[in-house]
């Protein structure tokens, strides 16, 4: 019993009482003195609170005798306590750097935004066709502008005209070949006349003779390309090639089978030996780039030169199709073929009169190129003022403009016989 009753002082942690002290045989003077001479902890000058005392020690009751040498046992709960570090975390530092990592990544500019070219649904290849514009036009820039523009200037413009001359002239059997296969005999037969004209009476076509009055038989294009694209074959994807430029799948095949298997075919001997008809092709280039300069450098001017080529390109093509169609299609800017104008000054003798008007029927409004027109991302520069700011807002295209584009003719158009 008396065990049972220390036990329960000694957890409560309260002095054991006078009477437990005698049945338990402990001396109380000596529990008192124990109690009284306990050392206090003295409060912290430098603390805002006093500090906490320390606890009291207990003394365990000895049995037995009192006399007994021994010293009583006490127990200090303070000291058996385990001393606890505050919690810190696991690693502070990576805590640090995350929480600057998140703050970095709200701050304002912090985001990436990446913007592409709207892409055209005829063109599923414009990175990369896009990529070879480049590179072309640096070429190009570097090397064959040059010697373009000391061709104009070092050569008269009646005799770089005569050249681009003969060189219509010798495609007028395919030009031929391409009406009679479209069932246009007429055309064909005003074709024929054209080549026997310019080859006799224009020195084998280095004069143009046809198309003055009396015969009034202007040079109309045509070829494979064109056949296929008038009984509804469409262009195919878009393509800029070096060595070709502008083209598409359709116009690649017609013209390959133009240049390198009808005409020399038609034409026959020497035209069709390779050392004949590879300085051909070099004088004809030659030519055709003189005749480009200044259309190719108001389009480095625009916003998007590659995609202004591009609208250029595949408007004129779709315009030739059309007046097979016997569809006009206006304002036209030319980048390639006899409708870019030879640079140079015309004499009186040398001015071109027009051909003799056609009743034809209008094209319609939404008549646009095949490939590429519904993209939305470029408006095709004409000759036509410059829309204002609301205009060009309400088109719902971002026109892209060629500054000081010179006026070009109405595509002639066709009418079946």
């Amino acid at each position: 019993m008396s065990v049972t009753v220390a036990a329960v002082v000694l957890m409560m942690g309260s002095p054991v009482p006078e009477a437990a002290n005698a049945t338990l045989g402990v001396n109380p003077t000596q529990a008192s003195v124990e109690s009284a001479t306990a050392p206090q902890v003295p409060a912290d000058p430098q603390a805002g609170a006093p500090a906490t005392p320390a606890p009291t020690p207990i003394v365990l009751p000895t049995f037995g005798s009192t006399q007994s040498a021994e010293p009583p046992v006490t127990f200090d709960p303070a000291a058996s306590l385990p001393t606890l570090a505050p919690a810190q975390p696991a690693d502070a530092d990576a805590d640090a750097d995350a929480a600057n990592d998140n703050a970095d990544s709200t701050l304002p500019g912090s985001e990436i935004v990446v913007r592409h070219r709207r892409p055209s649904p005829g063109d599923p290849l414009e990175h990369i066709n896009a990529e070879s514009f480049k590179v072309v036009q640096a070429v190009d820039q570097a090397v064959i502008e040059p010697v373009a523009k000391v061709y104009n200037k070092g050569i008269p413009r009646p005799i770089r005209q005569g050249l681009r001359n003969f060189f219509n002239n010798f495609n007028e059997p395919v030009v031929f070949l391409a009406y009679m296969l479209e069932l246009k005999p007429g055309k064909a037969m005003e074709t024929a006349g054209r080549f026997v004209i310019n080859t006799t009476v224009g020195v084998a076509g280095f004069i143009d003779v046809a198309k003055r009055k009396p015969f009034n038989l202007p040079y109309r294009p045509n070829g494979v390309a064109n056949v296929l694209g008038y009984y509804g074959v469409g262009p195919g994807p878009y393509m800029y090639l070096p060595l070709v430029g502008p083209t598409t799948v359709r116009d690649l095949i017609g013209d390959t089978l133009d240049n390198l298997v009808l005409a020399p075919t038609l034409i026959g001997k020497p035209f069709n030996k390779p050392e004949v008809a590879i300085p051909m092709s070099v004088v004809r280039q030659l030519g055709e780039r003189g005749a480009f300069d200044e259309e190719i450098n108001r389009i480095r001017k625009t916003d998007d030169p590659y995609a202004t080529y591009r609208e250029l390109y595949l408007r004129q093509r779709q315009a030739e199709i059309d007046a097979l169609h016997g569809r006009v299609t206006p304002n036209v800017v030319p980048v390639y073929g006899p409708g870019m104008k030879t640079p140079g000054k015309k004499k009186k003798h040398d001015v071109e009169p027009e051909a003799a008007p056609e009743t034809q029927q209008p094209a319609p409004a939404s008549a646009v190129p095949e490939s590429g027109a519904d993209s939305g991302s470029v408006a095709v520069p004409t000759a036509t003022p410059a829309p204002t700011a609301p205009e060009a807002a309400g088109q719902g295209a971002a026109p892209v403009a060629i500054p000081a584009a010179t006026p070009q003719a109405t595509t002639q158009p066709e009418t079946h016989p």
